[in-house]
């Protein structure tokens, strides 16, 4: 076992990408152990056949769709229209066409590949510092895989066997929050720096919101749909990809068929890295779980102190440092198999620990130095690193309370699921 997390750790060092890494250490593992050569194949295809995963290629499609018919421009220019008169308008804009975008993408790195190259080319053309544009940027992304829908909890809710319904809706309260905090933020660094502001336009909001209905009421057509039992989320990923389709290429008929193989072509190479990591993960933990190394972990972390407080505080710094480093979808396969029984020793509603663990890996996904989401927006914006490490900083404090809040208060994130779908 120590060769085997030594590879792992080796490979990720010298820059091998991390489904490979996980693979091949989990694969010289199985060898070096003396497992037979058929429980490689058989427990990475078990770990990706799942009908729940199948939502995951969907809304990624579902997503660049959006992208792909322009229908972020107009989800922009309605958010700009309702919230562009408050000081530093458009970095509000920017956040609150997030959280709208979020309700068709549930990815983070769709977020600001996609939305983000408008919002800041936006930002930037007003006089708003780049630096700034793409920090608000990176934390704005950080909504989309909280509010529902969501890839990560997807992926959790696989895993732990849990409600993907109530886990989506144990997103908004904590998604909404965010924002708000985020806003709040926004507002004060915009009077201090003198950012500019537009002035309210009753009739250009109406005009914009006409616009862009058909788009933003995708969350709403989604979170309905949960709500009344109408579909599950694998259902609402299909709902999701045919809604886009209809209304951008039938509707607005902005986006051509060229454009949409482009879309199913990039999904599909999204997807098979994401559900690549799923399966090697899933061999990886297997060895884990049979050689006894998850029940050990959780034993230690448990013996260190059984105060569910310390317990989850400890949990989440030790989840915030891994999100620094590596893919949520990664690090949910790997670690789940420590984390659950600790979670259900402690008696955690799972619900409300899938939400925190989530929220916490995204959180990383901006924090310097190695957050996914910093090095797409730093490509878009054309600016380098340490500047926007310096920007991001002041985001991660709202965030960050956010995460503790929604950790010691668990009927922000309980108390919406319980009542629309029940107990």
């Amino acid at each position: 076992m120590i060769i085997f997390f030594i590879v792992f750790v080796l490979f990720l060092l010298i820059g091998i990408p991390i489904s490979i890494s996980i693979g091949a250490s989990a694969v010289i593992g199985c060898l070096w152990l003396g497992y037979p050569l058929l429980v490689i194949g058989q427990k990475m295809v078990f770990g990706i056949d799942s009908f729940l995963l199948i939502a995951i290629p969907l809304f990624i499609l579902a997503g660049n769709l959006m992208n792909a018919g322009k229908l972020t421009e107009r989800i922009f220019n309605f958010a700009n229209a309702l919230v562009g008169w408050i000081p530093g308008g458009l970095a509000h804009a920017n956040i609150v066409a997030s959280l709208i975008f979020a309700g068709m993408s549930g990815s983070a790195a769709a977020d600001a590949g996609g939305l983000g190259t408008i919002e800041m080319e936006a930002m930037t053309s007003k006089g708003y510092d780049k630096d700034f544009s793409a920090a608000v940027t990176s934390a704005s992304s950080v909504v989309g895989p909280i509010f529902p829908p969501s890839i990560p909890l997807i992926i959790y809710g696989s895993i732990a066997s849990v409600s993907v319904s109530k886990l989506f809706v144990g997103g908004v309260v904590p998604a909404l929050l965010m924002v708000v905090s985020m806003m709040l933020l926004t507002f004060i660094i915009a009077l201090k720096k003198g950012y500019p502001r537009e002035r309210f336009n009753l009739k250009k909001l109406g005009i914009e919101f006409l616009n862009s209905v058909l788009s933003i009421v995708t969350p709403l057509i989604i979170l309905s749909g949960f709500a009344a039992g109408w579909f599950t989320p694998t259902e609402a990923s299909c709902v999701a990809v045919i809604y886009a389709l209809v209304i951008a290429g039938l509707v607005y008929r902005t986006l051509d068929f060229k454009a949409f193989i482009k879309c199913v072509l990039d999904s599909a190479i999204t997807s098979a890295n994401t559900l690549l990591i799923i399966g090697t993960s899933t061999l990886f933990t297997y060895v884990m779980v049979k050689e006894g190394i998850s029940g050990q972990l959780a034993d230690f972390i448990l013996g260190i102190n059984s105060n569910p407080r310390i317990v989850v505080f400890t949990i989440n710094i030790v989840l915030l440092i891994l999100g620094m480093f590596m893919e949520p979808g990664a690090i949910l396969t790997l670690m789940l198999p420590v984390l659950l029984p600790i979670a259900q020793r402690l008696q955690f509603d799972l619900v409300y620990f899938g939400v925190i663990v989530v929220l916490n890996l995204m959180i990383g996904q901006v924090t310097p130095p190695f957050g996914v989401c910093l090095f797409i927006t730093s490509d878009i914006a054309k600016i380098r690193l340490e500047r926007l490490y310096k920007a991001i900083v002041p985001f991660l404090i709202p965030l960050v309370f956010v995460l503790f809040l929604c950790i010691y208060c668990e009927p922000l994130i309980t108390w919406l699921p319980n009542l629309i779908l029940g107990e």
